[in-house]
């Protein structure tokens, strides 16, 4: 009786996706870079034109415009100071009451709102944050007809209050809804009923306890806002009509000349716009961090 011996094929190793070679590991990453600094170069380059051509004469920008300012002049800024129509101290101080008017109605009515939202339900939620997306997704032109309508009903046309209430019930208040709605998520329940136990109505409750847990929100909210407003050109220009020195975007539109332009006063005015915004951001940077983070990680 013979016995019969089976053989046995030799395991045939699982198949692994190849191992990128160091070079191809080298390449890719320079690709990376290349592309990341393109990307910054783009963005960086209009401040880059804006600050260098400040200081430069107008023989110098036509020559060079990206060439920095040697020597430096500040002419740019004091012949921007003191132009006749006073663009630069009008624009400004019509702009920061234009932007701090509107960004402090928004702040408390969108926190207010997105509190009183998350104590209902969550059908009730769904429907009112819909109807508030629609606030971000038409585009402003689509309704600003009907706005200056309104506000022509109203008496308010040509007038900083119609601009201020126009800011208020655009896609600004939309967006500080979604956004303390997120931040309110993250709030425990437990506090607010907690409060509620030991008397304190709902007004206290927001003002004295869930107000200070938004620092953070308030602080991406304000930023964004107070520069979308700063920068805003259509609303003032149509809501308040045709007059000089409205706010400092519309400021910067009559400094273009018909015919000619005197860059080097355009850059010194660009320049001197810039700052408030700039200072602001600077002032509120951490708080604004803080609110990126903590809405990405909560």
């Amino acid at each position: 009786m013979s016995t019969l011996t089976t053989r046995r094929r030799p395991a045939v190793p699982p198949t692994s996706a190849p191992t990128p070679t160091p070079a191809r590991r080298v390449w890719t990453s320079r690709a990376y870079l290349a592309a990341a600094g393109l990307l910054t170069l783009a963005f960086i380059s209009p401040i880059y034109l804006t600050i260098v051509n400040a200081f430069k004469t107008q023989d110098q920008i036509i020559q060079n415009p990206a060439a920095p300012p040697v020597p430096p002049t500040i002419d740019n800024l004091s012949d921007a100071l003191s132009r006749p129509d006073k663009i630069i101290q009008i624009g400004l101080a019509n702009s920061t009451l234009t932007v701090v008017a509107s960004v402090l109605l928004v702040i408390p009515l969108g926190a207010a709102f997105s509190f009183w939202l998350t104590r209902r339900s969550a059908r009730l939620r769904r429907i009112v944050l819909a109807a508030f997306a629609a606030g971000l997704m038409i585009p402003p032109a689509v309704v600003l007809l009907p706005t200056i309508k309104i506000l022509t009903f109203l008496h308010l046309d040509h007038t900083y209050a119609g601009l201020i209430l126009t800011n208020v019930g655009g896609g600004y208040l939309s967006f500080a809804v979604f956004v303390y709605s997120g931040f309110l998520r993250a709030i425990p329940g437990e506090i607010v009923e907690a409060a509620s136990l030991d008397g304190a109505g709902m007004l206290r409750i927001w003002w004295t306890i869930v107000m200070p847990l938004l620092r953070p929100a308030t602080a991406t909210v304000a930023i964004f806002l107070s520069l979308w407003i700063w920068n805003d050109f259509m609303n003032p220009q149509f809501i308040l009509g045709p007059l000089r020195g409205q706010t400092v975007t519309t400021g910067l539109y009559l400094s273009l000349g018909q015919y000619s332009t005197n860059y080097a006063q355009l850059f010194g005015v660009m320049f001197l716009a810039a700052i408030i915004p700039v200072a602001g951001y600077l002032t509120l940077q951490k708080q604004f961090i803080a609110g990126l983070t903590t809405g990405a990680t909560k």
